[in-house]
């Protein structure tokens, strides 16, 4: 155990340069005592690690200083194919590297590790877009991509829900999600988030920009994720749902209704039972969502929303009326034929 500790402080000290006591202590998950004691046996072992002190300060191996690994197990293998994803890494223009580092890769593996590898290949596949929907290939993504690597701002013309938009800004990163690429990008101190196939023009420009130190794409994206699922889903229905209407519910929902939506256990004597829903703002989106669950469910509070779902309801039910009188005086208007 503690070989491989060690062997990830080595990893992590090449890979980030200066890292310091606590956040070694915290990718190991150990103490800051158990690190000082690793950094003293690796030092002791010959390896060239030096601290720094000061608000700075951290562990550092000497400049040049290289680990070589030859140790790869079998699950590290294939976790490294299974990584690999042809998609987005063709949307990037990256392809033909991710194909030549995996190439490499296999090359360096023992012919033990090569089967393995192989076999994860052919055995598992990641298809990111959901169901019924195809990936986007917005035309400004890689030279966005490309603005990212550089740390260059970029001039963009984009098409909001609202409005078409001229931005300046400053791109901190990229996120694909159920096949759509956002854009997480600063502007006028502020990060926002940018759909890249609205982005109707991109200019690369040669201003560099001072990326934020605290920024972290991934806690970024998950706190942006809730806060728009949040502001789509402010309110909350009573609603009273037959037993196929929560098989219903859980198949069409999205991920966030679903995990916030509270089903009580006790039914009624029909056979019903009263959930709570996150729904829309407005109680014609409520009532747009509530809709697909036809017959099978009952709005019980708001009264407003109930009164939307009664109003749509009876509107559908007219309409369809209407088209069946129709169709039926067209039938009877027809001359019936003689013998």
């Amino acid at each position: 155990m503690r070989a491989s500790r060690m062997l990830s402080i080595l990893t992590t000290l090449q890979a980030r340069g200066r890292v310091t006591a606590p956040a070694l202590a915290e990718a190991c998950e150990v103490s800051v005592r158990t690190i000082y004691r690793d950094i003293d046996a690796l030092a002791a072992s010959g390896v060239p690690v030096y601290s720094d002190r000061g608000a700075e300060g951290g562990y550092r191996l000497l400049d040049g200083y290289r680990v070589r690994l030859n140790g790869l197990s079998q699950s590290e293998a294939g976790a490294l194919f299974l990584a690999g994803l042809p998609g987005p890494a063709a949307a990037l223009g990256l392809d033909a590297a991710m194909i030549a580092a995996q190439n490499k890769l296999m090359a360096a593996l023992p012919e033990t590790l090569r089967e393995d590898a192989g076999r994860m290949q052919e055995r598992f596949h990641l298809d990111a877009p959901g169901w019924f929907g195809e990936a986007e290939a917005p035309k400004h993504l890689r030279a966005i991509a490309a603005a990212v690597l550089r740390g260059t701002l970029i001039k963009i013309r984009y098409q909001s829900w609202r409005a078409e938009k001229q931005r300046r800004v400053a791109p901190l990163g990229l996120v694909l999600k159920g096949g759509s690429w956002y854009l997480a990008g600063q502007v006028d101190g502020s990060v926002r988030t940018y759909r890249v196939a609205r982005v109707l023009d991109c200019t690369a420009l040669d201003d560099r920009f001072d990326r934020p130190a605290s920024f972290d794409l991934g806690a970024y994206w998950q706190a942006a994720t809730l806060r728009l699922e949040a502001e789509m889903h402010p309110n909350v229905a009573i609603v009273r749902l037959s037993s196929f209407g929560v098989k219903l519910l859980d198949a069409l929902s999205q991920p966030y209704v679903k995990a916030r939506t509270q089903l009580e256990e006790t039914m009624d004597a029909d056979g019903w039972r009263i959930a709570r829903i996150p729904v829309g703002k407005t109680s014609w989106h409520a009532a747009a969502e509530l809709l697909r669950l036809g017959p099978e469910a009952e709005v019980l509070e708001p009264a407003d929303l109930r009164d939307k779902m009664a109003e749509m309801t009876q509107a559908m039910a007219a309409r369809y009326r209407a088209v069946r009188k129709a169709r039926r005086q067209h039938t009877l208007s027809q001359p019936t034929k003689q013998s």
